[in-house]
């Protein structure tokens, strides 16, 4: 993996863990020479993992929209500074521009994100490992619901294992590594759906 797409938010919330968080995770893509593509804005958790990667010497690209730059005050010191049309080239651009994505703790737009990183994998559009770095518990009740949906069948079974969960980086770093594409969508046939 040469790139991953983080996914967090741009708030602060008041429990320093999260910032810190977002900082390691900046940090240790830097020094495993993993570059980072995000949401391209310098405040909050988004603003951490860049400043952390860029502090260690890694690779930072920002894509944000251009009703955003002025709103999410865009980060000017990225490695590189993607403005573009709107969220939905964004998140095409995270996908071009990665070889996975790792979600840590954020908000609505971080779940658009992830869900669609997981959506896009079942059907086909990519085959990229997507993580989910589940910080103090924060993601419990979501994974409970992924589970859920598994098991009423909502998931098909050999999709069940796209979203990779770990509270631990470098444990969810290697699995994510190993990671071995399943069968899309799009290469089933109609008797398999």
């Amino acid at each position: 993996m040469k790139r991953l797409a983080v996914y967090c938010g741009s708030a602060t919330p008041e429990n320093p863990l999260y910032i810190n968080v977002a900082r390691e995770v900046g940090k240790a893509l830097a020094k495993r020479g993993i570059g980072v593509v995000y949401g391209g804005g310098r405040l909050g958790l988004m603003g951490a993992v860049a400043d952390s990667a860029l502090e260690a010497g890694g690779e930072v690209i920002g894509i944000i929209p251009e009703a955003l730059v002025g709103a999410e005050v865009a980060h000017k010191g990225c490695t590189e500074l993607h403005v573009v049309s709107g969220m939905h080239e964004r998140k095409q651009r995270f996908t071009d521009l990665s070889d996975g994505f790792i979600t840590i703790p954020g908000g609505v737009g971080t779940m658009d994100e992830l869900w669609e990183a997981i959506s896009w994998s079942q059907l086909g559009y990519h085959q990229k490992p997507v993580g989910l770095l589940n910080v103090a518990g924060f993601y419990d009740q979501l994974i409970a619901f992924n589970q859920k949906m598994i098991d009423v069948g909502f998931i098909r079974p050999q999709h069940a294992g796209i979203m990779i969960v770990d509270d631990n980086l470098d444990e969810l770093l290697a699995q994510m590594a190993a990671y071995v594409p399943h069968k899309t969508i799009f290469q089933m046939k109609a008797d398999d759906l």
